[in-house]
């Protein structure tokens, strides 16, 4: 029998590894509790993940898992069913806001996604394959991914992480080490090895406040594709603008609004209406339903060179 000699301490990589499972755990103590498993009531079956971001019973998911339902099934980890009324959706974002009848369960608060960086901590709880309550973890890979939603339209300022997600995970939140909200999960590429995806926490905010004033997401179009891109220090002295992010067109669209406005790929857009533009969710924000065939000043880094003004006209999104 060996002997074990209680002198020697734990290396220094043990110490970090024990932090991270502590870090892991407090983290979904804090939010698994606002987790609840959605099923459609009527219509074509179906479920999901969701979770509760108010008091009084506002739950979060995805588009695709509430489908074409007026209603849902709710179901909290501490066994509680309740049906849930759908509000609204949002099939560019793959967004959708229930209202949760007779509510006494926890919930969790959506972050300011701004503040992330590559590599930190990423935590998803929800209900894959069936399996209720899984959690897994993982780091945030990139920030301002872009992919298409179920509309064909693309969804901008996407999360990509390397926590592992399987169907029933949508809807679900990913959450940071600090225990808020990050992102709603809303996809994984099948085929590929550890790359899923999440809807940024505050582009979800932002269509929450739609769904609760107009139920749905209204938004002035002007026909472009973009990528938050770092933003050189010269150039945001010469614009007098604070920011150290902004976004660049990677497309403009022929004919759109941005394209009649002087607009071209490879532009950096600064700001919008006199508003700092630090990141697409900015433009997603900034290009409400207010803005919709009114006249927008927005200030660029053209790929000219320069520092320009232009004048553009927000077109009304079809749905």
């Amino acid at each position: 029998m060996g002997f074990i000699d209680r002198d020697i301490q734990p290396s220094s990589d043990a110490g970090l590894l024990d932090a991270y499972s502590e870090t892991v755990s407090n983290t979904v103590d804090m939010v698994g509790p606002a987790v609840s498993r959605i099923e459609r009531i009527g219509g074509r079956a179906g479920h999901g993940s969701g979770f509760a971001i108010s008091p009084d019973g506002l739950v979060v998911t995805n588009n695709h898992v509430v489908g074409d339902a007026k209603a849902v099934t709710i179901k909290t980890p501490d066994g509680a069913i309740v049906e849930g009324r759908v509000l609204g959706r949002d099939e560019d974002t793959d967004l959708a806001l229930i209202r949760a009848n007779d509510w006494s369960g926890a919930w969790a608060q959506l972050a300011d996604s701004k503040k992330l960086k590559r590599g930190h901590i990423a935590v998803a709880i929800g209900n894959p394959l069936g399996f209720e309550w899984t959690v897994t973890a993982g780091v945030v890979s990139a920030l301002g991914r872009s992919m298409r939603a179920a509309s064909g339209r693309l969804m901008e300022d996407i999360i990509q992480t390397d926590a592992a997600l399987n169907p029933g995970n949508s809807g679900g939140p990913l959450v940071s080490s600090a225990g808020e909200v990050i992102g709603v999960n809303t996809a994984v590429i099948q085929g590929a090895q550890s790359i899923a995806f999440a809807v940024a926490s505050n582009t979800a905010k932002h269509a929450v406040s739609e769904i609760l004033r107009f139920g749905e997401v209204r938004r002035g179009y002007i026909g472009i594709a973009a990528d938050t891109v770092d933003l050189h220090r010269r150039i945001a002295l010469e614009a007098g603008i604070p920011q150290r992010t902004t976004v660049r067109l990677r497309r403009v669209e022929a004919g759109g609004p941005a394209a009649k406005a002087g607009l071209r790929e490879g532009d950096y857009l600064l700001s919008i209406g006199g508003q700092p533009v630090s990141g697409i969710d900015d433009v997603v924000r900034l290009l409400d339903g207010s803005t919709i065939d009114a006249e927008i000043d927005v200030l660029i880094f053209s790929v000219a060179g320069r520092i320009e003004q232009r004048t553009v006209r927000p077109t009304k999104r079809a749905h």
